[in-house]
């Protein structure tokens, strides 16, 4: 640390949040005789805690988001510089930032036209969930408002998103949840529902969705709802033949096709700015946050296409005719700001291909870690983002139990290395090792994660 904070500044620091600050994710039984912890500074990819103990950190701040590193100067001078000349104004007019970032962002995304600001992905979300609905009641008479989710998928932790969300776990002791949202069963292979494999699960993933629309009725379904990439669910990239199947459903049932790019947007899959745009995905709505302005500010984004963007101007003398929503710090400058640097930073410094190269090597990597240890059941991921699912036994599958998922992420953390873990996600199936170390990664930073985690599967699992 570069000494700005002093120890018994800090001692203070700890005190007062143990007292004061309700962590997330987090059961505070164990403050009462234990610290949290206080990350205090990060730079690059790495950041110090509040004994001065350094860690690399390979899931960008904990929850997939700093893209681009931590102490990026000139993130900060854009975002000071926009708050000096204007901080926020409500969304029903624009600013300057706001009205380039959208015109920088859409020439990335070929197909889609119109940005609607807000500050989250769960709120992103919310903004389509919106959306389909009044279009619903615009076209279909109310009808048509269903909206399809698939198992494990995540979509955000509003009681709305929650009822869209295909994490059980999760939604535990929150309901009742809102009606209309459907489940579609997942398409993880490892995890195989059907006995094909390759293109032909793929396939029979993606006529499951088709069931499932044809159960329910077509003519009463609005849109369906997911990851290019499961996240939290466990790193699950859809096998070939899926998302090509899934498009030709929703466009044959006249369903709109929400994509929820919220973890893998802005990079972390590599070579394309958006997960989507590797499988040539036409779709509706793209939803994004984290990796908008990699935690520099508070920025989400709902995507859409001049399609959608039209049905809410086509008959200007109806009051209720146009999207009657808005989104507080939706009109705060600073996220637009932060996110034109962002952007310029991944473009000027080839991140997109440094995504693809080092998530390359991170994956052979951990394919030699899986000849290393029988625990590891499988390995997966696109670009910089990885999981490694753990398993008792190879041949049935067996997932460890979450004690050793911990314990492994625990003796990481006693290496140095923060790595992530599907967490109160799928009963039973929390047992893949999570990794997204920032775009900027190198083969020593790669090493030195794969090493970690080498030693700590080593002393769990001797």
């Amino acid at each position: 640390m570069d000494g700005t904070t002093t120890q018994n500044d800090l001692s203070h620091v700890v005190e007062a949040d143990k007292r004061h600050v309700w962590h997330h994710l987090v059961q505070h039984k164990a403050f009462e005789t234990s610290d949290p912890r206080i990350i205090v500074e990060g730079k690059g990819m790495r950041v110090w805690d509040q004994h001065g103990r350094e860690h690399i950190d390979a899931v960008s701040g904990a929850v997939w988001t700093v893209n681009v590193g931590y102490g990026r100067k000139s993130i900060v001078d854009a975002m000071s510089e926009q708050l000096m000349k204007l901080n926020y104004f409500a969304g029903a007019a624009g600013s300057v930032p706001g009205a380039l970032f959208a015109e920088k962002l859409i020439s990335k995304m070929p197909g889609m036209s119109r940005v609607y600001y807000t500050n989250s992905g769960s709120e992103a979300n919310e903004k389509a969930f919106k959306m389909v609905r009044q279009i619903a009641h615009k076209r279909y008479g109310g009808k048509k408002h269903k909206i399809l989710y698939r198992e494990r998928d995540y979509h955000g932790s509003t009681i709305g998103a929650m009822s869209c969300g295909g994490q059980v776990e999760r939604n535990i002791q929150y309901g009742p949840f809102a009606p209309g949202f459907v489940e579609v069963p997942h398409c993880l292979e490892y995890r195989a529902q059907w006995d094909l494999t390759g293109e032909a699960y793929g396939q029979r993933a993606a006529d499951a969705i088709e069931e499932v629309i044809l159960r329910e009725g077509p003519d009463t379904v609005g849109a369906l709802c997911l990851e290019p990439v499961t996240a939290g669910g466990g790193v699950i990239v859809p096998p070939p033949g899926y998302w090509e199947r899934v498009q030709e459903i929703c466009r044959k049932y006249d369903i709109l096709l929400h994509i929820d790019e919220v973890v893998c947007g802005v990079g972390r899959t590599g070579t394309h700015w958006f997960g989507y745009q590797h499988y040539g995905i036409e779709p509706d709505f793209v939803t994004m946050a984290k990796g908008v302005a990699s935690g520099y500010a508070a920025i989400a984004c709902c995507v859409t296409s001049e399609r959608v963007f039209d049905l809410f101007k086509d008959d200007a003398s109806d009051p209720m005719n146009y999207f009657r929503d808005i989104s507080t710090f939706g009109g705060c400058t600073a996220g637009p700001a932060a996110a034109l640097e962002n952007m310029r930073i991944i473009e000027d410094e080839n991140l997109l291909e440094n995504t693809t190269r080092m998530g390359d090597y991170m994956l052979d990597r951990l394919g030699e870690l899986m000849d290393k240890h029988a625990v590891i059941g499988d390995v997966r991921g696109k670009g910089l983002f990885l999981g490694a699912e753990l398993v008792s036994d190879r041949d049935a599958r067996t997932p460890v139990t979450e004690a050793q998922i911990g314990a492994v992420v625990a003796g990481c953390a006693t290496e140095g290395v923060i790595i992530g873990a599907t967490n109160r996600s799928v009963p039973g199936l929390n047992n893949v090792l999570c990794f997204a170390p920032a775009l900027i990664a190198t083969k020593d930073d790669i090493d030195q994660i794969v090493g970690a985690v080498d030693k700590s599967l080593a002393k769990v699992f001797a």
